[in-house]
């Protein structure tokens, strides 16, 4: 719930600077010499790209959050018992033993997707966050390409045929 917490203040912190700087960038645009609207349309761009790039972290999150309460009804989130520094740090070499099984159950199964969420979270507990998330990445994607399950069971056709 902190996590959560601390997301949520940090993208209206954004938000809001996103806010203040497209302001001034429309204020430059306003003031109509060249110089001024080409700073403007510069300073415009910012805004642009960081609403984009919180859209994106935002999904993502999403889509992770959405995985691991699945497999958490299915029974198979990781357990988080490695053991743990004074300071709370996961111990190194713990970590790098749950990695070295994680990395092998998705060899045996790269086309399912609790391999590749238990993978990233083995990643992300070795402290390789750029591999945690290209593998998280891996595991949404094979989620949204399996096929949906169907919500009702094919009706039985009548032997008549109507």
């Amino acid at each position: 719930m902190r996590a959560k917490i601390t997301y949520i203040v940090t993208a209206a912190v954004l938000v809001f600077y996103f806010f203040l700087v497209g302001s001034r960038g429309v204020m430059l645009i306003r003031h109509g010499t060249p110089v001024t609207v080409t700073f403007g349309a510069a300073v415009l761009i910012l805004p642009v790209i960081g609403v984009w790039f919180l859209w994106k972290n935002t999904q993502f999150v999403r889509r992770a959050n959405a995985l691991a309460a699945e497999l958490d009804a299915e029974g198979g989130l990781p357990v988080d018992d490695l053991p743990r520094a004074p300071s709370g740090r996961i111990d190194r070499d713990a970590a790098d033993a749950v990695f070295t099984k994680r990395r092998e159950e998705t060899e045996d199964a790269p086309d399912d997707w609790r391999t590749w969420f238990r993978l990233a979270v083995a990643y992300q507990d070795a402290r390789d966050t750029p591999r945690a998330r290209k593998a998280m990445q891996q595991a949404i994607a094979l989620h949204r390409s399996r096929p949906a399950p169907s919500a009702s069971p094919a009706a039985p056709s009548s032997p008549s045929g109507a």
